[in-house]
Formats: C-alpha cells, sequence, structure tokens
C-alpha cells in the first residue's frame, strides 16, 4: 500500500526570529516563546519528545510532559524501570524536541542527564492526584501484561488496599533531569528559508549563532 503526501504543503510566514529580539540566555528564551505558546489555548504546552538511545545504539523516542525547569535543567518524571529509564541508565544523555505548529516553531534541546533529589521527587509525587499515584503503583512500565482486564483489576486493588490511607512513592518512580549544553530554536519562514539559532554553553557562559535553514 502506498500514500504519496507529496503535495501537502505549508507556508511558514507567521514570524521571524533575529538576532536583535533574542534573549542572551536561552532559558530566558524559551520562557518567553514558552508563555507564547501557552497563551495561544494550546492543549498540552508542556508535552515534548524525548528521544535517548538504547543500550543496542538503536534510538527511541517517546512523547512526555515537561514539570519543571530549575537548577538549570529541565524536568520530567517517570518510571526509573521502564524502557527510557533503561536508555538513560546506559546512557545519560537524551534530545527534547518541542514542536509548536500553531507558532511555527521548535526548540531542541540536548544534554546529560541526571536523576533528582529524592525529596523532589516525593513532593512531585504527592502533588499528583490520588489515581494517578495509585496509577504509578499499578503499572510496571513498559513490561508485557497479560491483559487490559489485568490492569484494571490491579488498579482497583490497590485503590482498596490504599483506602484512607496516604500512597507512598515507590523508589523506582522518580524525576530526571536534562542539563542542556545545546538549545536551538527554529521559526519557520517563507520559501524554506527557516531561523535557525543555536545557543551552546561554555565556560564562560551561553554563546549562540545562526544555523543554515
Amino acid at each position: 500500500m502506498k500514500h504519496d503526501f507529496s503535495d501537502i504543503r505549508t507556508d511558514y510566514d507567521r514570524d521571524s526570529l533575529l538576532e536583535s529580539h533574542l534573549k542572551t540566555d536561552p532559558f530566558q528564551q524559551f520562557a518567553k516563546w514558552y508563555k507564547e505558546h501557552e497563551s495561544g489555548g494550546a492543549s498540552d504546552p508542556t508535552a515534548f519528545t524525548l528521544s535517548t538511545v538504547r543500550i543496542d545504539g538503536r534510538p527511541d523516542s517517546r512523547v512526555v510532559l515537561l514539570k519543571e525547569i530549575s537548577e538549570g535543567g529541565f524536568v520530567f518524571f517517570t518510571n526509573y524501570q521502564s524502557q527510557k529509564g533503561k536508555d538513560l541508565e546506559a546512557n545519560p544523555f537524551a534530545c527534547l524536541n518541542f514542536f509548536w505548529p500553531e507558532e511555527q516553531r521548535q526548540v531542541r534541546i540536548r544534554g546529560r542527564v541526571e536523576k533528582v533529589r529524592e525529596e523532589e521527587s516525593s513532593r512531585y509525587f504527592d502533588s499528583r492526584p490520588r489515581e494517578s499515584r495509585i496509577g504509578a503503583l499499578t503499572s510496571n512500565q513498559s513490561s508485557e501484561v497479560p491483559s487490559r482486564d489485568f490492569l484494571e483489576q490491579r488498579f482497583s486493588s490497590l485503590q482498596h488496599d490504599y483506602e484512607g490511607r496516604e500512597i507512598p512513592r515507590p523508589d523506582y518512580w522518580g524525576g530526571y533531569r536534562v542539563i542542556p549544553d545545546e538549545i536551538e530554536f527554529w521559526q519557520g519562514r517563507p520559501s524554506r528559508l527557516h531561523d535557525r539559532i543555536l545557543y551552546s554553553r561554555s565556560d564562560s557562559g551561553w554563546t549562540h549563532k545562526r544555523l543554515a535553514p
């Protein structure tokens, strides 16, 4: 079966990214763009694609939600025993890709990854809805399960077990912080002459340069 998408076109003409308008700090530039994206009514403004590399050298990716920017990094939470957790244990580097089609923008973030402190993970876990905390206990993420019914029955059983009780954060669940050494901002422009600005970190701080589209 063949599907031809070659005639699909998008006109990129909503904005520009000029050096005269750039923030010196890429975190400030990200915050500016994120605020503009969020105020536009995006349904999931924190969603990004997280790319990792498996132990066999093959890349993998999935959509994750950003939960915090702190201590010079981008924070998300997950099951440490999931496939992405195993990937990051073997190769603690990742790429985050935010695509905001409403503004015709993309942000790519590349850097090393570290686990956040346990108290940070516990604080966020305790802030989640009760059902989400039960869900974290229910799911041995990325492992095979016999059926949907198996998951729902386990969820119901844990709801009963923890009725009226606090739900503890399991030690296999917590946060990661991606500490970038490169952040690239992409703005769609007419004739495919897009704007690409790459920030790079050095011992003296952040510098930026323009890349060919």
